[in-house]
């Protein structure tokens, strides 16, 4: 069963995201749109990972579904960022479990809401 979906502006080919809980935006559609994204998250009750702030934005605005997973590291080597990632990923999904928004930073993860 599918939880969460990988927005367009996440690398397409990560393992970490290639599982049967991860859906790539891509595979539904590669042109869908920020309000398609969240209409989709929101009727499949998904959380979206996220690099993009307008979903930040607009969970702060909403209840859940969807969650946001909004990470932000900033540019980096893709293999600085998969091991970045990886090393903190099920934290993340625990905190995403509580909080309706949850920011990845290089030094902290926040869970808000």
């Amino acid at each position: 069963m599918k939880k969460y979906i990988i927005d367009a502006n996440l690398p397409y080919y990560f393992s970490l995201w290639r599982g049967e809980e991860y859906q790539h935006v891509i595979d539904i559609d590669p042109n869908m749109k920020d309000s398609k994204i969240w209409t989709y998250a929101k009727e499949h009750n998904l959380t979206i990972v996220t690099k993009d702030a307008d979903f930040s934005d607009l969970i702060l605005l909403n209840t859940p579904p969807p969650r946001v997973i909004h990470i932000k590291l900033g540019n980096m080597k893709m293999k600085a960022f998969h091991n970045a990632i990886d090393n903190i990923w099920e934290n993340v999904l625990t905190m995403s479990e509580e909080y309706k928004l949850v920011r990845v930073y290089t030094n902290k993860i926040e869970g808000i809401g």
